[in-house]
């Protein structure tokens, strides 16, 4: 499992999202022992760290964050360890252990502490919020810097380790975790788990509430609440397997043993979260047809590009979501073909542009290397750019290495290079322009209008270069032009408008309402014509993505006789990406649509994530 030992440029950059000093030492393994207690949203723990000294220091700082702790202990002295909480950030602490260190020591500290209710990475559902509504949930999301808030650790991507644990749960209740061996234990209601490939504090992830699975492949289970499970298994059953086998044919082997699938309760933040060996993804995937199982495409892309070679700082996530964004398209041209996957890449573009048009294009997060200042929370910079802008620079990396296969190749050198590593953009670019030696030759680094660190990296807005997506024109077109008769436009044959789109694939649909969208506001009239004329759109569909934009079209239009499905859908899930959007269309619109931004937030704020709620709230009162 060894990799390449070269000196990276990774090795001279902090994080100074971390509390820790993590160039002094390292943790090579943790494990956590824990006790999870519904009645006082709290997890009895503790955690037990390898350490190993890099070189002589006087102290060992750990991320911490609302932790209650208790004890620290340095084995195999048995010695008990003074320790303080210090101030860091507004997204956690440091757990300061003074403790004169020389390098190459070895030892353990073993640190006894308490997971308090208000931890921010820790989620607790009464049972009203879950789907069987008779026993509460709970999971955790890592991802950026709130794992500091489940234990203590070195909270950064640039450091990976592995970890175990074992988790003791009440009656009737199941853990899961991100490791690639389980176990049940010795003891009723007690699970054991170990993660044995490196991986970074913000990829551990558990839940625990009422499941059960299913097999959905040789490699690959379902995990869900009972009600949902014949649905969940359904909507994946088979498709994963493929995925895997045409995401090991581009970029090479899977290494992680198993591929499951967490469906969560509702409220959970994200369409999907990349936790090794157990994605996290919401239940609004289930629509009954398949059609929105990209996401999972998504998530397990990050098997490579993410989990397995990792942004170093937050500042160059888009290592990992622009590979991830990629590498997905690869997955999905192969699977559903080029004309879809370019209909779907139209989409998450028409996406990316409203984003650039909200926030203003010149806006400093809107560069795919983000300057992070120390006390500024990671999460804060996210948005679209790293996604699709990142997409674009490999697209681009692409077009001029020459053909799809020529860049699979690469790709599949580029993860065998830097597999369990973490990296920064100029170790990516190095590795590139030394496996193309010819682009080196021709500077492709410093090309006027495309220099990979003037204007891809430090450059907000829109990308200096797009891929050719016309070859989804077969299905863009008719959208556009439905939607510009919608609009009232001079175009030929305004017979469309009666055209049946029960047939249409679902980026289709959503692009022809993201087209309506951006014609708003709509001529008088025009919602009611759209809601008869297509009711398997706005009122019979379970479809997330449809209803997502439906709302934004309502609010845009002021259509206050569709208000209270705003508020239905609102009240039906709490993924970031959509609901912060409507909660912005919400805000600058009306006042009867500022008022139900206030009358929605009040009745659903206790169901959304802690980090959605608080983004919700700086909306509503800035």
């Amino acid at each position: 499992m060894a990799a390449n030992n070269t000196a990276l440029h990774s090795d001279s950059v902090v994080d100074v999202a971390t509390a820790s000093n993590y160039k002094d030492f390292t943790v090579t393994h943790f494990h956590l022992e824990l006790d999870v207690s519904f009645d006082s949203k709290s997890i009895n723990a503790k955690a037990t760290l390898d350490i190993v000294i890099s070189k002589d220091c006087n102290e060992v700082n750990l991320d911490t964050h609302t932790l209650k702790i208790r004890q620290i202990t340095q084995k195999p002295s048995g010695k008990s360890l003074e320790f303080e909480i210090k101030p860091f950030a507004k997204y956690g602490s440091i757990l300061n252990i003074p403790l004169k260190c020389k390098a190459g020591e070895t030892f353990q500290l073993e640190i006894q502490y308490t997971v308090t209710h208000d931890a921010p990475g820790i989620d607790w559902l009464a049972p009203a919020q879950t789907v069987g509504k008779k026993l509460p949930y709970m999971y955790t999301q890592g991802q950026a810097v709130l794992n500091r808030s489940f234990f203590p650790c070195i909270d950064t991507p640039a450091v990976k380790s592995t970890y175990s644990a074992t988790v003791k749960v009440p009656d009737g209740f199941t853990a899961v975790m991100s490791a690639d061996e389980w176990e049940k234990g010795d003891q009723p209601n007690v699970f054991k788990f170990n993660m044995t490939i490196p991986i970074p504090a913000y990829l551990v992830a558990m839940a625990v509430g009422d499941l059960v699975s299913a097999e959905i492949g040789p490699r690959s289970r379902v995990w869900t609440e009972p009600a949902l499970l014949e649905a969940a298994r359904a909507e994946f059953d088979e498709v994963v397997e493929e995925y895997i086998k045409t995401a090991e044919k581009l970029f090479g082997p899977y290494v992680w043993g198993r591929y499951d699938i967490l469906v969560l309760p509702p409220c959970f933040p994200y369409g999907g979260m990349e936790n090794p060996c157990l994605t996290f993804v919401t239940p609004t995937l289930i629509v009954g047809d398949k059609s929105l199982t990209t996401v999972v495409m998504h998530e397990l892309a990050h098997s490579w590009f993410g989990n397995l070679v990792t942004n170093a700082t937050w500042s160059d996530f888009w290592l990992n979501e622009g590979f991830t964004m990629y590498a997905q398209r690869r997955i999905c041209m192969e699977v559903n073909g080029e004309a879809y996957t370019c209909l779907e890449a139209a989409t998450r573009r028409a996406s990316f542009r409203r984003h650039l048009d909200s926030s203003g294009e010149d806006h400093p997060l809107n560069k795919l290397r983000v300057a992070i200042d120390p006390g500024v929370d990671p999460d804060d910079t996210y948005n679209e750019t790293p996604y699709e802008k990142g997409y674009c620079f490999c697209s681009y990396l692409k077009n001029e290495v020459g053909t799809f296969e020529d860049f699979d190749r690469f790709l599949r050198a580029y993860v065998d290079k830097f597999k369990y590593k973490s990296i920064v953009s100029e170790d990516f670019f190095d590795f590139f322009l030394e496996y193309f030696p010819d682009l080196k030759a021709k500077d492709l680094a410093n090309r006027d209008g495309f220099e990979f660190h003037k204007q891809w990296l430090h450059t907000a807005g829109w990308p200096p270069y797009v891929p050719d997506l016309s070859a989804a024109d077969s299905l863009i077109k008719p959208a556009e032009r439905l939607a510009a008769v919608w609009a009232g436009e001079n175009v030929e044959g305004k017979e469309d408008i009666s055209r049946d789109v029960s047939d249409w694939p679902t980026y289709q649909v959503l692009h022809f309402l993201d087209a309506l969208l951006a014609k708003s506001k709509l001529p008088d009239g025009t919602i009611e014509k759209v809601i008869e004329a297509y009711p398997h759109i706005v009122n019979d569909s379970n479809n997330t993505e449809f209803w997502f934009r439906w709302s934004l079209i309502v609010l845009e239009n002021d259509y206050q006789e569709h208000f209270d499905k705003v508020r239905a859908f609102l009240g039906s899930q709490g993924k970031q990406k959509i609901t912060l959007p409507v909660y912005q269309a919400m805000k600058s619109g009306s006042e009867a649509a500022q008022q139900l931004a206030l009358d929605v937030y009040a009745t659903t704020k206790e169901q959304l994530h802690v980090t959605v709620r608080n983004y919700v709230k700086k909306i509503l009162f800035p």
